[in-house]
């Protein structure tokens, strides 16, 4: 098991002792060690009750919890207050702006037991008279639940990508000599994944349907024609589509791009050929050069496909050096010199890019200004010890209310580059939102605007804002905008990525990394910039690093 589930089924237990009213010391232990797993840089499967026991924020009554829940995948305390709680009280604590003392009134005061309970209580008014609530409340929470009923059935695109590849593995088993692959969003990389399409071309369409069937590969398996939909263990929708390998192609084609992208495409030929043998010959057919399937949404780049200037889209082997990052300084879990050995001996990259929180960001340990200068000692001595590679200081430099970064001048002007981006007040309206972010662009020491709308898929909007005017703002003031690859965020949208490089914008595909895995959801970064059609020579951190040294020079004496 590892540390993340631990550490969420810890939390989970402490919720419930809150709610039911347990010790508040106990509830705090337990608490602190669900924090404290969830940052140590190695598992804690396998640790014996003593070595447990002296983690810091554990201690022993603690690590015998983990221990049996590492062994019996649950805890006999937090069984019997799940029995002791209803199912929709347990599910009101994972919204947004609820914690286990508002739990309690809605619960024990109003007597609602479940979010439909809720939701109709807000629309009737009936939290805002409650002690601790109001009408602010009230609306935050509304709008929290319909967030999540507006989600259900929804996946973000890394949730749902192990479960196809394990069904994608499960069906080359049935099938060998099959042509097997997926469609619909999964193959055109959305970010949020409604169902999951495949198709499977074999000799005899009939046995397809018949072997998929016997296979019992997803659960609640319906048959139309040749379609068997179903669903897998997590809800995820599944369409499995049965066709000739004669029809394969045609199948696939018709069956990936998005509704209007197809007719479009489908309009511009004459006669649809009916067993094509590769899907380029669709294209050409339709006298375009062929379009990725990331790039089939709508008729974005079948312009470009007629004149035959389709990017060469940007693959995770083009990618030099990473940026924006936080190491154990603020709120990271590995030091700067794990990172950059990581970086360097697994990832190969030839630099690494430092941005700890700054000094506003009291709640992840955000820099103060002689906590910058001790940091950037610390990477001198690294870069002189490191052969090979280069550590450049960087902060995430917290976009104020009124649009200044969060240090002086004298100090911002010491670090080789830096990332803006806003933590706070996120419920701004779109114009004060928007002259926020570009009062930050204008200033001259921003080199990227970091994660430009703050929104986190499936949980939380981003805050609104004129995207255009932001966009123009980064071009005029030669600011890179960051597409945050952690999958929770992909933010810059990939919606605006080419109106950005229109207007000669160049993005960077940054990891957001608290520890070394964190750097791996670079690969999720490059889906979405594929997506959007960005091409390396644009990608900031597609530079080698003689080539990105420059450009952090040039900014800073500007």
């Amino acid at each position: 098991m590892e540390n993340k589930p631990i550490a969420r089924k810890l939390r989970l237990l402490s919720q419930l002792m809150e709610l039911h009213e347990v010790n508040p010391f106990k509830i705090k232990s337990i608490a602190n060690a669900a924090f404290n797993v969830d940052k140590l840089p190695y598992r804690v499967e396998g640790k014996t009750l003593d070595e447990l026991g002296t983690v810091n924020g554990i201690g022993k009554s603690v690590a015998a919890k983990i221990i049996e829940l590492v062994q019996t995948g649950t805890m006999a305390e937090l069984e019997e207050l799940l029995e002791a709680t209803p199912a929709g009280v347990v599910e009101m604590m994972g919204i947004k702006g609820i914690g286990a003392k508002k739990v309690v009134i809605i619960w024990r005061g109003l007597g609602i037991e479940n979010l439909g309970e809720l939701y109709y209580a807000c629309n009737e008014n009936r939290l805002i008279e409650a002690k601790g609530f109001g009408l602010k409340t009230q609306e935050e929470i509304h709008k929290a639940i319909e967030f999540k009923m507006a989600s259900n059935g929804k996946f973000l695109y890394v949730q749902a990508e192990p479960e196809a590849m394990a069904l994608m593995d499960q069906l080359k088993n049935i099938f060998p000599g099959a042509f097997i692959e997926f469609a619909g969003e999964f193959r055109r990389k959305c970010e949020i994944i409604n169902e999951l399409v495949v198709i499977i071309g074999s000799r005899n369409e009939d046995i397809a349907v018949q072997a998929v069937l016997e296979s019992e590969l997803v659960k609640n398996a319906t048959l139309k024609e040749n379609t068997i939909t179903g669903e897998t263990e997590n809800g995820l929708i599944v369409n499995l589509v049965c066709v000739e390998k004669r029809c394969f192609y045609k199948t696939l084609f018709l069956q990936t791009g998005n509704e209007v992208h197809v007719k479009a495409i489908a309009d511009r030929i004459t006669e649809m050929p009916d067993q094509p043998e590769s899907e380029e010959l669709i294209y050409l057919k339709a006298g375009l050069e062929f379009i990725q399937p990331e790039l089939r949404e709508d008729t974005t780049f079948i312009e470009k496909a007629v004149r035959h200037e389709l990017p060469q889209l940007i693959s995770y082997h083009d990618l030099k050096g990473t940026l924006h990052n936080h190491s154990t300084w603020s709120d990271g879990v590995n030091t700067i010199e794990e990172m950059a050995i990581y970086c360097r001996d697994q990832l190969k990259l030839e630099y690494l890019g430092m941005c700890d929180h700054s000094k506003s960001a009291f709640y992840a340990k955000g820099l103060s200004i002689e906590r910058v200068l001790q940091q950037q000692e610390e990477i001198d001595h690294l870069n002189k010890k490191l052969n090979g590679f280069h550590i450049f200081k960087g902060i995430e430099s917290d976009i104020l209310n009124d649009g200044s970064l969060d240090y002086p001048d004298e100090i911002l002007k010491r670090f080789d580059f830096i990332v803006a981006s806003v933590h706070s007040n996120l419920k701004m309206d779109e114009k004060k939102a928007t002259d926020r972010l570009i009062k930050a662009i204008e200033n001259p020491y921003t080199t990227i605007l970091g994660h430009p709308t703050g929104r986190l898929l499936l949980s939380r909007n981003g805050y609104t804002i004129d995207y255009k005017k932001v966009i123009d703002a980064c071009a005029a003031n030669n600011v890179v905008i960051e597409i945050n690859a952690n999958p929770l965020r992909l933010d810059l949208d990939w919606r605006w990525h080419q109106y950005a490089l229109e207007k000669g914008v160049w993005l960077s595909i940054n990891p957001d990394a608290h520890r070394n895995e964190g750097f791996l959801d670079m690969h999720y970064g490059i889906l979405v910039a594929r997506k959007g059609g960005l091409y390396k020579e644009k990608c900031l951190n597609a530079l080698s690093l003689e080539e990105i040294k420059p450009i952090f020079d040039l900014k800073k004496h500007r």
